[in-house]
């Protein structure tokens, strides 16, 4: 009985004592810096042809303005007792945890509209600890300094209607009317998009969103904001949908914005004020010609209908990013996978590495032998990477003919013999910022890092070693024509020219058909259908697939994968060969094929490419390599293994 007091003591003392935590948390709430929850922008996006793309104008219309049908909709699907609670539905709280605890999943959800809100305008989307509690402190704090009717008019401002934000604005897309004008079904049908846009978007799958309509209309039904016979009106209304993408816009061009936006808020000249208020002339480098290039090679070539995918398309030159897609379908997913994720590069990784060789002595024809490997590195640690498909030479290779197989066997020796730090510290000189660890397995691509990361440093190369930075923006103005930002294209001179240049060379091995002798260059396939020269490498791992490539007009980068990592087939590898291909050869149809100038101190050599000797009259496939005048190979050529620590793998 004592204990049984003793619990009953505690718990009302941390009862009451949670209630004054609660109410001097309101009381606090209220008067903090009051949150802004409308906020009017208008940035108008232009291309690089200075005509307008995007009126980023937010369509924001007062509760008044919208019919009656979505908020009772929104009310009864999304929050019951919105108009009861102060931001926090505890009993709904508690019964979704029972069922999650039961189901053993998380299945239902207990968020409410004020909780949405606050995630939606000043949060992401990551399920963490820290973004729970920034959620709930922000959730009282807009409870606390606005009433019920702003929260709700701000949320149907600023939804996500699959891709398209604000019930106006959707409302426009889906129907072509006002938000207040929405009958019975065509609201009911928008407010079960926010719920997941992928599955509930009617232009997607019209079967689920009539059943979201459904079981919206049901709900609607039971808390008697409708009749049965309103409800099996709406069912049976035939619906008109006008917002396809034939009828809109690209379904990417919404990530090219997303990434100018981006850019904007970094620009240190641009007033924060001025960024968030909007008003602003945003001039940018988008080529619609190049972004419609890049998603028609999507759609004819990316044959797996639920692999995402990422590019870039930048002009080496001077760092102008005009095109560029974060995903497959803006409408489907916004995550904008070009700039913000970052995932293992694999092999793309290894033209670092062999940049690095080149300034340590290396050649085109410096060879290690190809053969089942177990290295042994610090503190006797061993590590046993293996080729493709088992795939090796058991001979002396080149480095062209690693580069053209993608041999993982001669990076890795490559990678040891140099020293492991050589590779991160390439890596930073080449602007990667992504912690990278110095191992054996980083030259085979084992770190993350960013698409965006990546085509800027491949951008080095494709400027023969001046470094620039890629850009969205190249100017912003006021309402009033002042400029108040313009990109000044710094460049700088990072790379040896002439190192770069038969770095250049190298990879155009990929698809040289010279190279086909125990396996098969790794783009052999792209060989017949290039009109033009390039340097191109690919990379895979288990979950991702990606390609560079360029030349002295245009670098591109591509990424295939799962958000979720899961394991991808390689034909998917192979569909991004042929979609990078169509970009690039689309891109460049009236162009003349141009390559770089050879510098004055390298020399061409023809030598037999898998051994790297030099060419006799006997020899087949004979193929010019490029030297730093001194360098060319003698008619012996020396491995460097013995130089490296391994156990030879029988």
């Amino acid at each position: 009985m004592k204990i049984l007091k003793k619990i009953m003591k505690y718990s009302c003392f941390l009862f009451f004592f949670l209630v004054f935590i609660y109410i001097g948390l309101n009381i606090y709430a209220k008067y903090t810096t009051k949150l802004v929850i409308k906020n009017f922008k208008q940035h108008l996006i232009y291309d690089t042809n200075e005509e307008l793309v995007k009126d980023l104008s937010e369509a924001w219309v007062s509760l008044d303005n919208i019919s009656p049908n979505v908020i009772n909709a929104t009310i009864a699907i999304e929050d019951k007792k919105f108009y009861d609670h102060r931001g926090f539905d505890y009993l709904r709280i508690i019964k979704s945890m029972f069922i999650n605890i039961q189901s053993g999943s998380a299945k239902q959800g207990a968020s409410t509209i004020t909780q949405q809100l606050a995630k939606n305008l000043y949060l992401s989307f990551d399920k963490t600890w820290e973004r729970k509690i920034k959620e709930a402190w922000l959730t009282i704090q807009l409870e606390a300094q606005y009433d019920k009717d702003e929260i709700l008019e701000a949320y149907l401002n600023t939804i996500n209607y699959g891709g398209i934000y604000g019930i106006e604005a959707a409302s426009k897309y889906y129907f072509h009317k006002s938000a207040k004008d929405l009958n019975l079904a065509e609201a009911t049908i928008l407010v079960g998009i926010p719920k997941s846009p992928a599955n509930y978007s009617p232009l997607i799958n019209e079967n689920n969103a009539k059943d979201r309509q459904k079981l919206i209309l049901n709900a609607m039904l039971k808390q008697k904001y409708i009749t049965e016979e309103e409800m099996n009106d709406a069912l049976n209304t035939e619906l008109i949908y006008y917002g396809t993408p034939e009828d809109n816009e690209l379904k990417t061009l919404m990530y090219y914005q997303d990434a100018v936006m981006q850019e904007l808020a970094t620009i240190k000249e641009i007033p924060e004020q001025l960024k968030k208020d909007g008003n602003l002339k945003i001039y940018t480098y988008l080529d619609l010609d190049v972004q419609t290039i890049l998603e028609q090679a999507m759609d004819k070539n990316i044959r797996n209908p639920n692999i995402e995918l990422a590019s870039i398309v930048m002009i080496p030159e001077n760092g102008h990013i005009i095109a560029l897609t974060g995903g497959r379908n803006y409408s489907i997913s916004q995550y904008n996978r070009a700039i913000n994720a970052k995932r293992q590069v694999g092999s793309t990784m290894k033209p670092f590495l062999y940049y690095a060789a080149l300034e340590n002595g290396f050649t085109e024809s410096t060879t290690f032998t190809s053969e089942p490997t177990t290295f042994v590195f610090s503190q006797n640690q061993t590590y046993s990477p293996s080729n493709y498909k088992e795939n090796y030479g058991n001979k002396k290779i080149t480095m062209a003919a690693a580069l053209a197989y993608s041999d993982n066997i001669y990076a890795v020796k490559t990678h040891l013999f140099l020293g492991e730090n050589v590779l991160v510290e390439m890596a930073n000189r080449l602007g990667i910022n992504s912690t990278l660890a110095p191992n054996p397995s980083l030259a085979l691509g084992s770190s993350e890092i960013s698409l965006l990361e990546m085509t800027n440093a491949y951008s080095i190369f494709a400027n023969e070693g001046t470094k620039v930075t890629g850009k969205t923006i190249a100017k912003v103005e006021d309402m009033y024509g002042n400029v108040l930002y313009e990109n000044d294209e710094e460049t700088e001179p990072i790379l040896n020219k002439s190192l770069v240049y038969i770095l250049n060379e190298a990879l155009t091995s990929t698809y040289n058909y010279n190279f086909i002798d125990y396996n098969y260059p790794t783009c052999h396939d792209l060989t017949s259908s290039l009109n033009h020269k390039y340097a191109i490498k690919t990379g895979t791992t288990n979950s991702d697939h990606l390609i560079f490539g360029y030349n002295k007009k245009v670098v591109i980068g591509i990424w295939a994968g799962y958000d979720d990592s899961s394991e991808s087939d390689v034909s998917n590898g192979k569909d991004l060969r042929f979609m990078w291909r169509d970009i690039a050869e689309n891109y460049l149809k009236d162009e003349k094929d141009t390559w770089y100038d050879i510098p004055s101190n390298v020399v061409g050599t023809l030598v037999e490419p898998i051994s790297g000797e030099i060419a006799t009259n006997k020899t087949k496939n004979a193929t010019m390599f490029y030297y730093l005048k001194g360098t060319e190979p003698t008619y012996e050529t020396d491995t460097l293994d013995e130089l490296i620590p391994t156990i030879k793998t029988e």
